[in-house]
Order: structure tokens, then sequence, then C-alpha cells
């Protein structure tokens, strides 16, 4: 089983808190868009997914205030109960750091196979929370976006650490 202590590490820039803000936008508003019809039910949580991204590569740097900010937001932009995406972020950001090391020692499917759960576990406390204000349980198709989530880590990995790697040296071809 290769994993990350095996595989030779590459040397990454630290990344701009700019950089950090803009993905957390940029997924904002990919949460924001009109999905509909099959596409509803796929779609994942984008903010979620960046959240546990930044809190697992960059603990230090993002946390529970971001979290918790993000989903207030989410709360308001979706005109939801005003706290459930903000208390599961929290609790997704909190697991995140915590399982931060863990995560990381491993490279493609097993980490896939560490953020499934967590994400699962975002979903299942924003449908706790709305379940306790007296909404239906809407099927087991609202999990499928936790899914399509973990099966975008690898490539939103990739696409996240670009910035950070290191511009070659031409005068060292």
């Amino acid at each position: 089983m290769a994993d990350a202590r095996t595989a030779p590490q590459e040397i990454l820039l630290p990344v701009r808190p700019g950089f950090i803000a803009l993905t957390l936008i940029a997924a904002l508003f990919l949460n924001l868009l009109p999905w509909a019809g099959y596409w509803l039910w796929v779609r994942p949580d984008f903010v979620a997914l960046v959240v546990l991204y930044w809190c697992i590569e960059e603990p230090r740097k993002i946390g529970f205030a971001a979290a918790w900010l993000l989903g207030l937001f989410m709360d308001v932009a979706d005109g939801t109960l005003f706290g459930q995406h903000a208390l599961a972020y929290a609790i997704l950001a909190y697991a995140g750091i915590v399982l931060h090391r863990r995560v990381r020692m491993f490279s493609g499917t097993p980490q896939v196979l560490h953020v499934i759960p967590l994400l699962l576990l975002n979903d299942l406390i924003v449908l706790g929370i709305r379940a306790l204000a007296g909404a239906d349980f809407p099927g087991f198709q609202y999990f499928i976006g936790s899914f399509v989530a973990g099966a975008l880590w690898p490539p939103l990995g990739v696409l996240l650490r670009l910035p950070q790697r290191p511009k070659p040296d031409p005068y060292h071809a």
C-alpha cells in the first residue's frame, strides 16, 4: 500500500491567505448556483468540501471561525434554519483539524475513504437539525452529494495545490 510516507514529497510554497479566501468564495458561488432536478441530488456541498480541504491542509490558517461564518452565510443564502450549516461546518472543521495528520498521511483513495464519512457527518448534522425543526426525511438520495464530493477530493487537491507549486527554474533545465 503506497502512502504519503513512501511517496516522494513535493516541496510546496506557502499558500496565500487571499487564495484560500478566493477558493472559499468560489465554493459559495458554486453552492448558490440554481441547481435543479437530478443535478440537485448529485450536487456536492462545495463549501463543506473546500472548508474540509483547507482544515486538513492548512489547519493553522482556517478553522472554526471561518467555517462558522461560511455556514451562517449559507443559512441566509439558502433561507434555511439559521445556524444549521454553521454548526455542521464548525463540527466538520473540528474533525478536519483533529484528523489532518492522519488524512495527510495517505494519498489518493485512502484519503477519499477518510473524507466521505466526514462529509456524511456534515449531511447528517444538517438533516438532524432539519428533522428537529419538523422537516420530513428527504430520502437516501440526499446523501449522494457526499459521495460525489468524495470523488472530487483528488482533483480538488491537485487544483488547489497548483498555485503552491514552485515555478520551474529556467536556468536549471
